[in-house]
């Protein structure tokens, strides 16, 4: 189904969305920060330092749900419970980033564990379908 293709493509935007939040903290800081970025993580303000951290985060959730995603589409998953599973990690990562730049811990949280349930949803559900 294209709907996990789609939904690779829409995480791997979603990764970049937090890094927007500290390049505008980055340009608010000044130019000669550029030159050292990584020395530059304790000088953020906070909400910064936390969108990178979602940033680094969205990483790693990404390839799991990448591979998941990629072994539904193979073995051929057709159910509403893998499309389910597949926007619903689009959705949770996105609320991720928004709930950990904003200092949500509780539902940041949430929206982890949702997008882990998902990807390992997708794997089980690709499983299944390969040993039919």
């Amino acid at each position: 189904m294209i709907i996990f293709l789609y939904s690779i493509a829409a995480a791997a935007v979603l990764i970049y969305v937090p890094f927007f939040v500290v390049a505008y903290a980055r340009v608010r800081i000044g130019y000669e920060m550029f030159s050292t970025p990584r020395a530059m993580l304790d000088k953020l303000p906070p909400y910064a330092q936390r969108a990178t951290w979602a940033h680094q985060n969205t990483f790693e959730a990404f390839m799991i749900f990448a591979a998941a995603a990629l072994m539904a589409y193979v073995t051929g998953v057709n159910s509403s419970t893998a499309m389910v599973a597949a926007i619903a990690f689009v959705v949770a990562r996105l609320l991720y980033s928004i709930f950990y730049i904003l200092n949500i811990p509780l539902l940041r949280s949430l929206m982890f564990g949702i997008g882990s349930v998902s990807s390992a949803t997708l794997i089980f559900l690709s499983i299944i379908q390969a040993n039919r």
